[in-house]
């Protein structure tokens, strides 16, 4: 290859010489603030001087990782010729290294040696993209700027074979010269706004990426590092479509500049919702950014990406707080509407046990005893179960006393027994023998084991085969107590098994489940420093278990004992309820002591008119409540604090009310419904007080 000394007589130009042509290239040059505005300008006049069809200035640039790349930096071509003349190939270092010819004149354009001549004498790779690009004849030369190889200038003839003249060489010499020193001049000024870019990508909160027409990624700022888990020598030079993308949105493209313009849904020039995929696979939802640059025949994409994890997670916690105050509110309400039910319901039940109670105790024959007990038996039931489900919907704190957690059992199993006999569902209870005494809030576990009871129901509502329920207390042999709830359900699937206990998670279908009973269970157990924890039962199926720690020492088993006969002779009876009144005063005569009822409260004086052993007092009256009376009563005389006894059927929603008392002046209390053991413990209690305080 050679460079040609050979004149050329014929000049396309036609009145102008490429000197001439370099003399105006330079003045215009000089006068220009930005040498990147007049390029386009500068190209044209600079083919049309020398006879050319195409005018490239290549820009080298050395990317991290990748050596230096010669990209196109502008670029004209003559009309005459843009349909068959292929645009020019960006060559980078790999490229270099892997021809003969490209590493040569690489180190000869680092000399500054000028690179001219025929395609036919080519060979390797120039050859070939050459011929592609219809290139007959080829002129070229370094452009300098700060004693560096910025880049080179050149010319193409696309139609004839040519030898470029001494002239064409040394005008295109000073030309390259004059934009090597236009390019320092703007140095300083682009110097300052590629700091400011650089810093702006830096300091970015959101990640940033730049792709070429190819696909490639030619920027990846910190943040995007960050986001993604890819260093930025790692991932420049690689397609997009092959790193973000997911890889279920890749199939049909070519590469990701291809995706981004997408086909019938672009992503360019808008502003989405969108997901990406990080170095280590993971499926990253994003806010997504992305616009177009054109630079000179290049054309770029640049997207900004806001990793919306946060946000999505912050939104997730708003609407379980959300769920959370809404499921607060509903059960608050429902205190609030059991507690109004069971005042209601208590008033007749209580009638209902004591008369049945009555009318065993005086039946004429055996006959009428046994239908008497079965009728207070089951008024009692009732009372149990309503009392359950206001222990369970009532929140207040935890208040542990001895109890016996195969009550608790039986209790939930009120509750709950209704909804499995129902749905056809069988309940097998093997409760350990005697009394299975534990330091526990019964109502909180009767809690717990209710909505063990309900979740088993709901697994087994829609099973095949055998649909049973089993449930077992036991006693460990460090003293410890427990119970299980095990079905023959689907069981709970091992993938999800350690989050079961999450607050608002659940299988359950909507409306069926608000996934807060597991979490609750867990909590009450928590506090009574018990354990529950979950085991798979074989061949399908779920089992529950708490165990609670030991029984204190000194403490003894819970043995119901027949209350002594309390002394008591004479009682006062305030309820405006005659019928629960009446039930009252009737079971206290069958105790030999006397009543008199006050149905409306009139004074302390009517009160305390007969001089009464002990005064009963109905908790909810229309015009003034029994804590109340008993503040006015007390106020009058002391003593009588131990004599007072509130009557209710909801001690759950009371105990705000007594708490507020002092601790020395707190009345005793009677539940509704009560029965004659119920009424004489409560003597008892009163006369063991009256007798320690005397």
């Amino acid at each position: 290859m050679t460079v040609s000394t050979v004149s050329r007589t014929d000049n396309s130009s036609g009145t102008q010489s490429p000197t001439v042509v370099a003399g105006q290239i330079v003045r215009r040059l000089r006068q220009a603030q930005d040498w990147q505005i007049e390029i386009d300008h500068i190209l044209e006049s600079f083919a049309q001087g020398f006879g050319g069809h195409r005018t490239i200035l290549f820009r080298l640039r050395d990317l991290p990782g990748q050596g230096f790349a010669q990209s196109v930096a502008a670029y004209w071509v003559d009309p005459k010729i843009d349909a068959f003349a292929a645009p020019p190939t960006t060559i980078n270092q790999a490229m270099v290294e892997a021809d003969p010819l490209l590493e040569r004149l690489a180190e000869e354009g680092r000399q500054g040696k000028i690179f001219a001549g025929l395609t036919r004498d080519l060979t390797g790779f120039l050859r070939t993209d050459f011929d592609q690009q219809h290139i007959k004849s080829f002129l070229s030369v370094a452009v300098s700027a700060h004693g560096h190889l910025w880049g080179t200038l050149a010319v193409n003839d696309c139609l004839v074979e040519r030898n470029w003249t001494e002239d064409e060489i040394a005008a295109l010499e000073i030309i390259a010269a004059a934009l090597g020193d236009a390019i320092e001049r703007s140095l300083s000024e682009y110097h300052v706004s590629e700091i400011i870019r650089r810093t702006m990508l830096q300091s970015s909160l959101d990640a940033i990426m730049v792709v070429d027409e190819t696909g490639s990624i030619i920027e990846f700022n910190p943040a995007a590092e960050k986001m993604y888990g890819w260093t930025r020598d790692e991932i420049l030079g690689k397609d997009l479509l092959d790193t973000v993308i997911p890889f279920y949105y890749r199939k049909g493209f070519n590469n990701g500049a291809e995706y981004m313009v997408g086909r019938g849904a672009p992503m360019v020039g808008q502003r989405m919702e969108t997901v990406t995929q990080n170095a280590a696979g993971e499926i990253i939802p994003i806010e997504l950014t992305a616009n177009e640059m054109r630079l000179a025949d290049r054309r770029l994409i640049f997207g900004s990406i806001r990793d919306l994890r946060e946000k999505h997670r912050a939104e997730e916690e708003i609407n379980r707080q959300r769920e959370k105050l809404h499921q607060n509110e509903k059960m608050a309400a429902m205190g609030s509407l059991l507690a109004g039910v069971s005042h209601e319901l208590n008033n007749p039940l209580a009638v209902v046990v004591a008369q049945s109670t009555l009318l065993h105790e005086f039946a004429p024959d055996a006959q009428t005893k046994v239908r008497a007990e079965k009728v207070r038996a089951a008024a009692e039931r009732c009372g149990r179960i309503v009392k359950s489900f206001l222990g369970m919907v009532r929140l207040h704190p935890t208040a542990r006393a001895e109890t016996d957690l195969n009550q608790v059992i039986r209790s939930a199993l009120e509750v709950t027994a209704y909804g499995a006999r129902s749905s056809g569902i069988s309940i097998d209870a093997n409760l350990a023998e005697g009394t299975l005494s534990v330091m526990a809030d019964a109502d909180h576990m009767t809690q717990v084991a209710a909505n063990f009871l309900v979740n088993s129901q709901h697994a087994l509502a829609a099973a095949s085969g055998e649909r049973i329920i089993r449930v077992k207390t036991f006693r460990g042999a460090d003293g410890s107590a427990g119970f299980s709830v095990e079905d023959t359900g689907p069981g709970i699937a091992e993938a999800i098994r350690d989050r079961i206990f999450e607050s608002y998670f659940t299988t359950k279908p909507v409306g069926v489940g608000t996934g807060i009973g597991l979490s609750i269970s867990k909590a009450i157990v928590d506090r009574h420093n018990g354990k529950v924890w979950f085991e798979p039962v074989e061949p399908t199926g779920a089992r529950f278990v708490v165990e609670l720690p030991p029984l204190g020492i000194g403490h003894s088993a819970v043995l119901e004992t027949i209350p002594k006969s309390s002394g008591l002779r004479h009682a006062v009876i305030i309820d405006d309820e005659p019928d629960v009144a009446g039930s009252l005063s009737d079971i206290l005569e069958l105790m030999g002591v006397k009543s008199h009822i006050i149905s409306t409260w009139v004074s302390v004086a009517e009160a305390l008119a007969e001089q009464p052993d002990i005064i009963f007092s109905d908790l909810r009256m229309p015009e003034r409540s029994g804590i109340t009376i008993f503040r006015e009563i007390v106020a009058e005389q002391p003593d009588m604090a131990r004599r007072f006894v509130l009557v209710t059927g909801d001690l759950i929603g009371a105990k705000a009310e007594l708490e507020q008392l002092p601790p020395n002046l707190k009345p005793h209390i009677l539940e509704k419904p009560f029965s004659t053991f119920d009424v004489r413990s409560a003597l008892s209690a009163v006369s063991d007080q009256v007798a320690d305080g005397a």
